[in-house]
């Protein structure tokens, strides 16, 4: 593999396009794509018999409109370039309307009332933005997808449409603080990918990985990750093996993976990407994420997304990583080297610091999912609140900036290790803190409760759309009362009053933090039921409606949407449970009782008096099997009872339904660890993290 010859080798990039395309198309549609022009219908057919060209000469046979539903994946349908030309033979053709739009159903999909089973019509419409490449012997061509209506019906409209909100709001604060020449400013994102990797045989015997993608029983392992030997530990050969064939199919589909490493638990690991546009970005991780279960079962594997496959080790998140930058070059989070940038700086911080502590139920929102509701608040994964972690350093400069007296300085400075042969090693001026769910990490924010199965989309939308309210609102301050430094220390000032409650530096994890987050007043969302609220808060729509990213209609949508994947994740979580234990774990339980008891009675009858050892341990078994009897009869009982207006299902999945399901995991756990390996009807935790 040659990787600087083969990146993007399977993609139309700008490059291609401009090679290919003719001088007045491509400059047409590069003032589209990034300059925020209209796309012109009138280049659709050259810039479509260009793309077919490239895609057929990389060996494309179809073509298909790749939209992202409200499903959490990806979809498309597949068309031929290929059609009969009436004399027994055949053309390859691709119209520029095929390029522009395309009509799936609309009713099939997740439309929370948007769309009923007769409207079905709907829409995709390529998004320019993002390039198409061939996969599969298929050309992908990124799309939006709306309803008849124009109702954004996928997780990519809303996103472009914060995209170009932050953009407009930002260049509006940049001109007001005197930064000449900015026409655009583009959020980026880079999500760091978590996964699980098991052998493709186990994987295959548990009915819970296969379903759900997690397991719902499992004793512990005699080794999990105490020894934290696993973190940025040897990659074993076959991991490594699949490691290369993963980047090598992403290297050539253009997406920049960087960094690949074993992460904290046994059989984890983690895949990160160089920064690129918001939509861009998004799009490459879902590519990822494809591309790493196919590669999986190619070889024999399972890739496990879940946010916690295993109980009692690290569970899995996806980082995702969010910066500004503008046309001229300059990132908006890095301090500039004369005091004008060191005042835009901060002042790119303050707005964050607003957003986020204005709107937290929408970033809490942003990463809620029945999965992540078994990661978020444990000693592995920020918790249920939203604060920001600046470091010491920074939130001294804001405050010395607002024209308060700070004593001392937290620069960065250079440390000696106490090896001569050592490098002088300069510290940043600030540690980092990883039990944040928002952390300033040098030149980026890191938002880090997002779940690894989940799409970046919405966590950016959200992202986007309380920033763009942020420099709305600083835009407007300074057009009214200019830009100066008297000015900037006000709104430097105001903001730490104000919303200064939202900066944590310490231990997010100690339960006297949440005492405190509480006494500051800020939100505690302990759960997705509890987070989706945030979708009926007038608020909340207010902001995305002042902004054009989500109508009421669209945000009543989805949370409907939302409350339906949850109720059926649980309910289908529940129902695997309960054939689990039906169909293997009380059958194997009760052979086992058996054979025991048969042990009892016949070293009875040879040696005329009881042993205590089989005595007790018939007694401990039978006691355990009776409760896992009764324990799956209450998870029985509790699918049949389900309340029928989907709110109060959620909250009943929640409170009921997910504690039965501990309760029975909890006996059958005690179970598995006394009842013999040949018996056990289920490949064990050992069994699938430590393979190899």
């Amino acid at each position: 593999m040659n990787p600087k010859k083969s990146y993007g080798s399977r993609v139309f990039s700008p490059r291609v396009m401009q090679k290919r395309l003719p001088r007045e198309v491509w400059e047409r549609l590069e003032e589209a794509t990034h300059l925020g022009g209209r796309l012109d219908p009138a280049i659709a057919q050259a810039v479509a018999d260009a793309m077919k060209d490239w895609a057929l000469e990389q060996g494309a046979t179809h073509f298909i409109h790749w939209f992202q539903p409200m499903t959490g994946i990806t979809a498309g349908k597949f068309d031929a370039f290929l059609s009969p030309d009436g004399e027994g033979g055949a053309i390859t053709e691709f119209s520029g309307k095929s390029l522009f739009m395309g009509e799936p159903d609309a009713s099939s999909f997740p439309s929370g009332g948007l769309r009923a089973t007769f409207e079905a019509r709907g829409y995709t419409a390529w998004d320019p933005t993002s390039p198409a490449f061939v996969k599969d012997n298929t050309l992908y061509i990124p799309t939006a997808f709306c309803a008849y209506t124009g109702q954004a019906l996928d997780a990519k409209t809303p996103l472009l449409r914060s995209m170009e909100a932050v953009s407009r709001e930002a260049v509006r604060f940049c001109r007001a603080i005197g930064m000449e020449g900015v026409t655009r400013v583009e959020a980026s994102a880079g999500a760091e990918q978590e996964y699980f990797i098991v052998d493709r045989q186990s994987y295959e015997e548990r009915l819970d990985l296969k379903i759900c993608g997690t397991t719902l029983l499992g004793a512990p392992m005699p080794k999990g990750q105490e020894l934290d030997d696993h973190y940025l530990g040897r990659i074993r050969l076959r991991i490594a093996r699949y490691m290369e064939e993963v980047e090598r199919r992403l290297w050539e589909l253009g997406v920049p993976v960087k960094t690949k490493h074993n992460e904290a638990a046994p059989a984890q690991h983690e895949l990160a990407p160089m920064y690129e546009g918001c939509n861009i970005a998004c799009d490459h991780n879902q590519l990822v994420m494809e591309t790493l279960r196919i590669v999986a079962k190619e070889q024999g594997l399972a890739c496990l997304l879940h946010e916690k496959p295993f109980a009692r080790v690290n569970g899995s998140g996806k980082h995702n990583n969010y910066s500004l930058s503008t046309n001229t070059g300059v990132n908006l989070l890095a301090p500039g080297k004369d005091p004008a940038g060191e005042l835009r700086f901060l002042l790119t911080i303050c707005a964050f610091l607003r957003g986020v502590d204005s709107y937290p139920e929408l970033l809490r929102l942003s990463a809620a999912s029945a999965g992540n509701d078994c990661r978020l608040g444990g000693h592995e994964a920020p918790p249920a609140v939203i604060s920001v972690f600046l470091g010491d350093a920074l939130l001294e400069a804001l405050h010395r900036a607002a024209g308060e007296e700070i004593t001392g300085s937290r620069g960065s400075h250079s440390l000696n290790i106490g090896v001569s042969t050592s490098p002088e090693l300069m510290a940043d001026d600030s540690d980092r803190n990883r039990t944040s769910p928002f952390a300033f990490t040098g030149n980026k924010f890191e938002f880090r409760m997002v779940g690894s199965s989940q799409s970046i989309a919405l966590a950016n939308t959200v992202l986007n759309t309380i920033l763009a309210d942020s420099f709305n609102a600083f835009a407007i301050y300074f057009e009214e009362e200019g830009y100066s430094e008297a000015t900037v220390r006000r709104i430097i000032g105001e903001t730490l009053r104000s919303h200064g409650r939202v900066v944590f530096n310490g231990d997010n994890y100690s339960q006297q933090w949440l005492q405190e987050a509480e006494s500051r007043g800020l939100p505690v969302i302990a759960d997705t039921v509890a987070a989706m609220e945030a979708l009926e808060d007038p608020k909340n729509w207010k902001l995305l409606g002042r902004f054009g990213v989500l109508t009421p209609e669209e945000c009543a949508s989805r949370h409907e949407i939302m409350t339906e994947n949850y109720n059926k994740v649980v309910g289908i979580e529940a129902a695997t449970l309960v054939q689990m234990v039906r169909r293997q774990i009380l059958p194997a339980a009760a052979r086992y009782t058996g054979g025991v008891a048969k042990s009892v009675r016949d070293f009875s009858a040879a040696m005329g008096r009881e042993q205590g050892y089989l005595e007790d341990h018939l007694e401990q078994i039978s006691d355990l099997t009776n409760a896992i009897s009764n324990g799956v009869d209450s998870l029985e009982w509790d699918l049949d009872t389900l309340p029928e207006d989907p709110r109060e299902r959620a909250v009943y999945m929640r409170d009921v339904v997910r504690r039965d399901m501990g309760q029975l995991r909890e006996v059958c756990d005690r179970a598995e660890r006394i009842i013999p390996e040949d018996v056990w009807p289920i490949p064990t935790y050992t069994d699938l993290v430590h393979y190899v």
